[in-house]
């Protein structure tokens, strides 16, 4: 995506709705279509952390958690700030964001805004875009109670994003539009004491999706869908002689108003319950867990797995596991219509088995990682050319992914001081592999994978001065493989700062997903000011 305007995420080849997206364990899921699982009501001046988790250990999430999950963890500060930052750059681009942290006594809360908007960097992929951001928290002995409200909007062109990748007329894409509104608000309490904690929470999520094939002409044809997700979910902990067991339950009542998917609505259960064994003097750790899935139009079901891990010395560790997964498809897979595209009532879930197994070595500024995992998966879903002219989701029987990770971090500063120049080197790579049947029909999304990834990064530093630079050379098994260079520098404290940013350095020329071009060299600079009080 750019600059999180329309992104998509892939989880070890997976399609963009088997991913899960949270917000401090809100789940973001979107009935209508995995598209929208980031449009999110945060800044990135808010975000403390992103927890990204792979694989079958996040059985516990539920639905879309098929090949991963990614947790958005926000922050609260117990100092008095406020902060502005400005940028502007290349294609109209400009932007401003504002925040401020007003903590009392147990009281915290933080407020933030923000706009973002650019010509694009070709014809119909103008944006803008307004976030507003607001949490809040208060502790009292051994609880906590806190809220967190969000809401964005986004208005982009949307040139080619939902185009046909075949098409014999590749320009009658060219003139779409979207314009999304989404909001989030989350209430929860939290009580810790002996060993147990209990964190129940209440959470509405409303979206709103309009999307114009001729942006210029939105009779031509035009759909607006409103998606509300209200949910109760408990989450909690109990720490004993034997370990610790987790375990958790979360409720949803899901409707969709749509002038295309027409009115839909589903409740969903989910829950977990997983114990952690730690044996031989805690350089064992077995953790059995169990997740069961209700959906009022699929049924139920439960799915099982096992964490395994092993400290074979001082900092490296052997890990393996192994889960079960599912997913229901979206309305838009059962029922969307539209000139070269209908949806399939008849789709089944997704099903699939996960193993993995790797090394760990994190000690002394090293963090190495190696790993290789097997996705067999069942009755998955794709769109696939059915005739000339019409796209439709089915049920492929079997198809499995497996590949290889690699990561290397290096923090010198651990060794040398945290005054040495150089801050971090970062090497890792992925390689994927499928058995997508190669006499199979036209497919949309399951051969959009990377079947290489190598990525390259170096930051370094002195004194206020900081720069860093990324290598990305990726193989996608269905374009042509490119390289992109990214490179950003700062300089200032904590209280100001200025840089300058320049993406695709070497103007590489580029399809993303869905064939689409990606942006050339693109510049943008910018000041960041932080009043404490």
């Amino acid at each position: 995506g750019i600059h999180g305007v329309q992104s998509d995420l892939s989880i070890r080849g997976s399609s963009f709705d088997q991913v899960l997206v949270l917000i401090n364990g809100v789940k973001i899921s979107d009935p209508q279509t995995g598209h929208h699982m980031m449009n999110l009501p945060v800044d990135i001046e808010n975000i403390e952390r992103i927890e990204v988790l792979k694989g079958p250990g996040a059985r516990i999430y539920g639905q879309n958690a098929f090949a991963g999950a990614i947790n958005i963890v926000t922050k609260l500060s117990d100092q008095k700030f406020s902060t502005i930052n400005l940028q502007g750059g290349q294609h109209g681009l400009g932007g401003v964001h504002v925040g401020a942290s007003l903590p009392n006594s147990n009281f915290k809360q933080y407020f933030s805004f923000s706009k973002d908007f650019a010509r694009g960097y070709r014809p119909n992929t103008d944006y803008d875009v307004n976030n507003f951001f607001y949490q809040n928290s208060f502790k009292f002995v051994n609880h906590e109670i806190g809220l967190l409200a969000g809401y964005t909007e986004k208005e982009f062109g949307a040139n080619y994003f939902y185009g046909d990748p075949y098409s014999s007329n590749p320009a009658r894409f060219e003139n779409q539009f979207e314009s999304i509104q989404s909001s989030l608000v989350a209430l929860h309490y939290q009580f810790a004491k002996y060993g147990f904690k209990l964190k129940p929470r209440v959470y509405w999520r409303r979206h709103q999706d309009e999307y114009v094939f001729v942006r210029s002409n939105p009779s031509l044809y035009r759909n607006i869908h409103i998606g509300n997700t209200i949910g109760l979910d408990i989450n909690g902990s109990k720490l004993s002689d034997w370990g610790v067991t987790g375990f958790g339950l979360d409720m949803q009542a899901v409707y969709l108003r749509s002038n295309n998917l027409g009115n839909r609505s589903r409740n969903v259960i989910t829950a977990f319950l997983e114990h952690r064994f730690a044996l031989i003097e805690n350089r064992l750790d077995i953790t059995p867990g169990v997740s069961f899935n209700y959906f009022s139009d699929f049924g139920s079901n439960f799915l099982p797995g096992l964490d395994i891990g092993f400290d074979i010395w001082d900092g490296l560790k052997w890990y393996g596991n192994a889960g079960m997964t599912y997913r229901i498809p979206t309305y838009t897979d059962q029922f969307y219509s539209s000139p070269v595209e209908l949806g399939n009532p008849d789709l089944q879930p997704e099903k699939a088995i996960t193993y993995e197994a790797g090394l760990k070595y994190v000690k002394n500024g090293w963090n190495l990682q190696a790993g290789y995992f097997i996705r067999q998966g069942e009755d998955m879903i794709d769109w696939i050319l059915v005739d000339t002219a019409l796209w439709q989701p089915r049920n492929f029987r079997f198809l499995d992914v497996s590949g290889t990770e690699f990561l290397v971090d290096w923090y010198p500063g651990a060794s040398y001081g945290p005054s040495f120049f150089l801050k971090k080197l970062h090497l890792g790579y992925t390689q994927l592999m499928s058995d997508y049947p190669e006499d199979a029909p036209a497919s949309r999304y399951a051969l959009e994978y990377l079947k290489h990834q190598v990525t390259v990064g170096a930051d370094v530093g002195f004194r206020k001065l900081r720069l860093s630079v990324q290598y990305r050379y990726a193989d996608r098994i269905n374009v042509e493989d490119f390289s992109i260079v990214d490179a950003r520098i700062t300089y200032g404290g904590s209280k100001f700062s200025v840089f300058a940013e320049a993406t695709n350095i070497l103007d590489e020329k580029y399809l993303g997903a869905n064939l689409i071009e990606m942006p050339g060299r693109w510049f943008r600079a910018g000041v960041r000011t932080k009043f404490m009080y």
